[in-house]
C-alpha cells in the first residue's frame, strides 16, 4: 500500500513540482498578496515593496540592511556549512567508506534504507555533511548497481539521501538550539530587559534533551524502514535505467617540482595551520560550557578537519571549488527568501499568527502549535536562522508566560522547520546537482515520508519532556 501511494505521489510531483527558484518567485508574489490582504492596517503596496527590498521600513529610509539583503551573514555561514561538509565528505577516508557502503546493497530496498540511515546519522552531526554524504552515497550506489547489473530505483535512493534534512535542526548544526546558548543570544531574542530574567538554554535542554534524543532515535529507526517499504518490487524496476549520474572527472594535474608547487602540495602548512585551529577551539571550549558552542565554532572545526584530511592546500582548494557549485542555490535564492521574510514580518502576519497561537495554547499544547506553525512558515522562509529570527521571540516569550519548557518550545520550532524541508525543495539543490536529478524526481517520495513521520514528532512533543 505504501509503495503504491509513493508511486502515485511521485507521479504527481513530476507533474506539479516546479524548479526551486521558480517556487521562490511564486512565494514572493504570494507573500506580497497575503500582506496586502491580511496585513496590519495601513500596510500597503509601497510598504511591502520597501520591506521587501530593505532600507525603506515603514516609509522611512534606514541604514539597516534588512529585507532582500538581511541574510548575507547567515547565507555565508550556511555556505560554509555546506562547503566544509562537502569537502569533508570527499576526503579519502570518507570517500573510501562511502565506496564500500555503496557495494553492499543488492536491491532498491536495501539501498534506500541504507542511504536514509547514513544520511540521518551524518546530518545529525552536520547538516551539510549529511546532505552531501547522502547525495554521494546515492550516486555511488547508482554507479555500483549499474556496474553489477542490479536493477534499482535511483530517484528513490536519491530521495533517501535527502532525508537527513528532516533531522538536521535537532543536530549539532541546528540553528535555533545554538542561538539560545549564550546571554547575548537571549538578549537578542527577548531584548535586554526581559532577558535579565531568562537563563540561556544549554544544549542539554535542546539537542541533548530526552525529547530530542528520543525523536532522533525514532527517526533513525523508522525512516529507513519507510524507505524500505516504499521500494518497488523487483519486477517493476527491471529495465528502468538509472538516471544520469553527474560526476566530474578530472585529468591528473601535472605538477612541477618547483618551490611554489611544493608549498601547494605539502601537508606541512596544513598541519601547522590545523594545529593552530584545533588549539584555538580547545582554548575556546575550555572558556565556555560545551553546551554553549555556536555555529561558527562548528564550521571552524569542520573546515580544519577537512583541510587536515585532504593533506595539501591545493587538494582542499579543489574540493572546496567543487563544493561551491552546490552553494549556488543558497547564493541565488537566499535574498528572495529574506525579502519574503521581511514582507511577512513587517506586515505583522507572522507575529499576529504566532501571538494567536500563544494566546490559545497551554503549557502542554504550546510545543504542538509551535511545531505546526513552524512547518507552514518554512515554506516561505526555508532558513532555520531566518525562521528563528521571526518566530523565536514569540516562542520563547510564550513559553516563559505559560510556564512551558523553553527547550521543548525551541525544538518544536526546529522540528516544524525541518519536517517540511521534505516538501520545500530549496535545500535539495546540492543533492540534485550531485545526483543529476530534478526536484520533481524525489519530492513525491520525501513528501510521503514527511506525512508518515508527522505523528512521530507530534506525539513526542506532547508526551516526552
Amino acid at each position: 500500500m505504501i509503495q503504491r501511494i509513493g508511486e502515485r505521489m511521485a507521479e504527481l510531483a513530476k507533474r506539479w513540482v516546479p524548479d526551486p527558484f521558480v517556487l521562490a518567485l511564486l512565494l514572493t508574489i504570494v507573500a506580497l498578496l497575503l500582506a496586502l490582504l491580511f496585513g496590519k492596517d495601513g500596510f500597503g503596496l509601497f510598504d511591502s515593496l520597501g520591506a521587501w527590498g530593505g532600507r525603506i521600513i515603514d516609509g522611512e529610509v534606514t541604514p539597516d540592511e534588512r529585507g532582500f539583503w538581511k541574510f548575507l551573514t547567515f547565507a555565508m555561514q550556511m555556505c560554509l556549512v555546506l562547503v566544509t561538509g562537502h569537502a569533508l565528505a570527499t576526503t579519502k577516508p570518507v570517500s573510501k567508506a562511502l565506496f564500500k557502503l555503496a557495494s553492499i546493497p543488492k536491491s532498491t530496498a536495501q539501498a534506500a534504507s541504507l542511504t536514509a540511515f547514513v544520511a540521518i546519522v551524518a546530518a545529525f552531526i552536520n547538516w551539510g555533511l549529511g546532505l552531501i554524504v547522502g547525495a554521494i552515497l546515492a550516486r555511488e550506489i547508482g554507479k555500483s548497481a549499474k556496474a553489477r547489473n542490479i536493477p534499482i530505483h535511483y530517484p528513490l535512493i536519491a530521495a533517501a539521501g535527502y532525508v537527513g534534512l528532516m533531522v538536521w535542526h535537532g543536530g549539532f548544526s541546528g540553528t535555533a538550539p545554538f542561538m539560545m546558548t549564550q546571554e547575548k543570544d537571549v538578549a537578542a531574542v527577548l531584548g535586554a530587559e526581559r532577558a535579565a530574567s531568562v537563563q540561556p538554554v544549554g544544549l542539554d535542554q535542546t539537542v541533548l534533551s530526552p525529547l530530542n534524543l528520543t525523536v532522533a532515535a525514532l527517526l533513525i529507526v523508522v525512516v529507513p524502514l519507510l524507505f524500505r517499504a516504499l521500494s518497488p518490487s523487483v519486477d517493476k524496476t527491471v529495465g528502468i535505467e538509472i538516471a544520469y549520474i553527474a560526476e566530474s572527472k578530472k585529468d591528473e594535474e601535472q605538477f612541477d617540482s618547483g618551490f611554489i608547487q611544493t608549498l601547494e602540495r605539502t601537508p606541512l602548512l596544513t598541519i601547522i595551520v590545523c594545529a593552530m585551529g584545533f588549539a584555538y577551539l580547545y582554548v575556546y571550549l575550555s572558556r565556555i560550557s560545551l553546551w554553549k558552542i555556536d555555529i561558527n565554532a562548528i564550521n571552524m572545526f569542520f573546515l580544519f578537519l577537512g583541510l587536515m584530511l585532504h593533506g595539501g592546500p591545493a587538494a582542499y582548494v579543489a574540493a572546496v571549488g567543487d563544493a561551491a557549485k552546490g552553494a549556488a542555490g543558497i547564493i541565488l535564492q537566499f535574498p528572495f527568501y529574506a525579502g519574503i521574510q521581511a514582507i511577512l514580518e513587517h506586515s505583522g502576519l507572522i507575529k499576529s499568527t504566532s501571538l494567536w497561537i500563544a494566546e490559545n495554547s497551554s503549557a502542554q499544547t504550546l510545543p504542538l502549535f509551535t511545531f505546526f506553525s513552524a512547518a507552514i512558515v518554512n515554506f516561505f522562509v526555508p532558513s532555520g536562522g531566518g525562521q528563528w529570527g521571526i518566530q523565536g521571540p514569540v516562542v520563547v516569550d510564550s513559553a516563559v508566560q505559560l510556564g512551558a519548557p523553553i527547550g521543548s518550545s525551541i525544538m518544536a520550532l526546529a522540528y516544524g522547520d525541518q519536517l517540511t524541508n521534505m516538501l520545500q525543495p530549496f535545500w535539495a539543490l546540492p543533492l540534485l546537482s550531485i545526483t543529476g536529478l530534478k526536484a520533481k524526481d524525489i519530492i513525491g517520495y520525501t513528501a510521503l515520508v514527511m506525512l508518515l513521520s508527522l505523528p512521530l514528532f507530534a506525539l513526542s512533543l506532547y508526551f516526552v519532556r
